[in-house]
């Protein structure tokens, strides 16, 4: 790509951290300050490694199960939230626990808790073996609620009672293809209940509709995140629906040069759990490859801000 002639870069704009990854991330750094290192953290609490190494360096200690943390040990919960059964442990044993949940996933909860209260069999929207799926799926006991992970399954779902039904959604799913699921269960099951507000979030309908922005004018599109990150493995895809060839990086160093050789447009957005250092990063090594401006795509602007739980007010 080297002495090529000049790139635009489109920077879409909502991209990267949200509101609950900010919020995930605070406290960890406030129970390490409140607690002490090492504080333990069951599962990434969010799904990047820049993020995660970060916190380690500090001195969080990341487990996958609760079994790993030693006794006396703080742990934080992740993001993505957790069934039932985990905090459940956490109190049988005595453990001092913060709950990073996401609201908004936490919010999905209690949907699924009121409507498995009034007697319906629920139906999940999701990624079966997601982290947030098995959180929110774990709120109910096994077999009140059913996966649903395309349209070909709900289609094919046949239930013993269908006058009695509600469906949730992952919330962070592509909104174009969870609305033609959503479609088909509604043309199948007329008496579905649905929830009151639609339960994908904020930033992910937002960092959706700017990265197709800045794809219907790309001819490629960067996206920055993991890929157990499900946000930002959708805005590849959106960006690909949209007709653009797009790409998950982690890093930099990631970038395939001769993929991006020809492009003289590059669109870049960052997953929500992904840090604009990541994104800065990779706008600098483009640079270094060829002269190349920056263009600020702005399709929504965000001021949500989650307040952290009441045992680590005292350090916020």
């Amino acid at each position: 790509m080297a002495n090529e002639q000049p790139i635009k870069i489109l920077l879409a704009n909502p991209r990267g951290f949200c509101a609950g990854v900010d919020r995930a991330i605070k406290i960890v750094e406030l129970s390490i300050e409140k607690f002490g290192a090492p504080v333990y953290v069951r599962h990434e609490i969010v799904h990047n490694r820049y993020v995660v190494e970060g916190l380690e360096a500090k001195g969080a200690v990341f487990v996958d199960e609760l079994h790993e943390v030693p006794e006396g040990a703080p742990v934080v919960f992740s993001a993505h939230g957790v069934p039932k059964s985990v905090p459940a442990a956490a109190e049988k044993r005595k453990m001092v626990y913060v709950d990073a949940t996401c609201p908004l996933v936490s919010k999905v909860h209690r949907q699924v808790e009121r409507h498995h209260a009034s007697g319906k069999h629920i139906l999940m929207i999701g990624h079966e073996g997601h982290p947030e799926v098995i959180g929110t799926m774990g709120q109910v006991d096994d077999g009140a609620m059913t996966l649903v992970e395309t349209v070909a399954d709900a289609e094919k779902l046949e239930l013993s009672d269908t006058t009695n039904l509600s469906f949730v959604t992952q919330t962070t799913l592509s909104v174009d293809d969870t609305s033609e699921i959503v479609e088909t269960l509604e043309r199948r099951f007329p008496d579905i209940t649905s929830p009151k507000k639609e339960d994908i979030c904020y930033a992910t309908t937002n960092r959706q509709t700017a990265v197709k922005a800045i794809a219907e004018k790309a001819d490629r599109v960067i996206v920055i995140g993991a890929p157990n990150s499900s946000n930002s493995m959708r805005l590849v895809e959106v960006s690909e629906k949209m007709g653009c060839s797009a790409r998950l990086v982690q890093r930099a160093k990631d970038l395939d040069w001769n993929w991006l050789s020809g492009g003289t447009t590059i669109g870049i957005s960052a997953g929500a759990s992904a840090p604009e250092i990541l994104v800065s990063e990779v706008i600098d090594a483009i640079k270094s490859k060829a002269p190349a401006s920056v263009e600020l795509v702005t399709t929504a602007e965000e001021d949500v801000v989650f307040k952290v739980p009441p045992i680590l007010k005292d350090v916020s």
